[in-house]
């Protein structure tokens, strides 16, 4: 078996790439980042950082250009603020709208693209992060709902030779934190924050996430922030 992980450099991500290499070994592993013309190339810098601590086979992909209609906040020709706070704050205020930080339909091409470069790559799975945290309503193409339609559209679209797992798609935050701790994922490389500075800001959506899943483990994030 050999697995693709759709690799951010974030936490989620991270944690997905760390158990499919101790499920398949590193060189049954591809990694894969892509860039969707966001604000900052952070993420991208630590995917890097990642893929060299496991040794790991890594690929980029840019896929920006899709991308030049979409009104998200978090790409670099828009010039919305990016909004702070907790997530169920911020749906309170939208009446049942997604968030601004939601990309159209960005797994569902990430994923489309990752079963084209799988077939050609001899994977037989791919990998992402989505949890149970992210939820529907915000993001609806991390549920498990779309994971399972997606997956089935993969299976039949590749002639049943690619599968897709969220392998934390019924997992919390902290429940993924506590799986990468047991297995020494090195969280001092990720970031997750949707700003770009020199230390995450402590006060966006996933930075809040991140920060409150560390200290339901009882354990300090080994990154800087501005604020905590």
């Amino acid at each position: 078996m050999k697995a693709l992980v759709l690799f951010s450099g974030g936490l989620d991500s991270t944690t997905a790439l760390a158990m499919a290499i101790d499920k398949y070994g590193v060189d049954n592993v591809v990694a894969l980042s892509v860039s969707y013309g966001q604000k900052h190339n952070k993420e991208i810098e630590a995917s890097n950082k990642v893929a060299k601590y496991y040794g790991v086979e890594h690929i980029y992909l840019d896929l920006a250009k899709i991308f030049e209609y979409s009104d998200c906040s978090l790409l670099k020709k828009n010039n919305k603020d990016i909004p702070l706070g907790d997530y169920s704050k911020q749906l309170e205020e939208l009446d049942g709208d997604t968030l601004s930080t939601y990309v159209p339909f960005r797994n569902g091409l990430f994923l489309s693209s990752a079963a084209s470069i799988a077939l050609s790559k001899g994977c037989d799975i791919i990998y992402y992060g989505a949890h149970s945290d992210d939820v529907k309503e915000a993001y609806p193409d991390c549920s498990k709902e779309f994971t399972e339609a997606i997956n089935r559209a993969i299976y039949l679209g590749s002639g049943n030779k690619v599968r897709v797992e969220g392998p934390f798609v019924n997992m919390h935050k902290a429940d993924i934190v506590k799986y990468g701790l047991e297995h020494s994922v090195p969280y001092e490389l990720t970031w997750s924050c949707y700003e770009g500075n020199e230390k995450a800001c402590g006060k966006c959506g996933t930075c809040i996430d991140r920060l409150k899943a560390f200290k339901a483990n009882g354990v300090k994030d080994p990154i800087e922030y501005e604020v905590e």
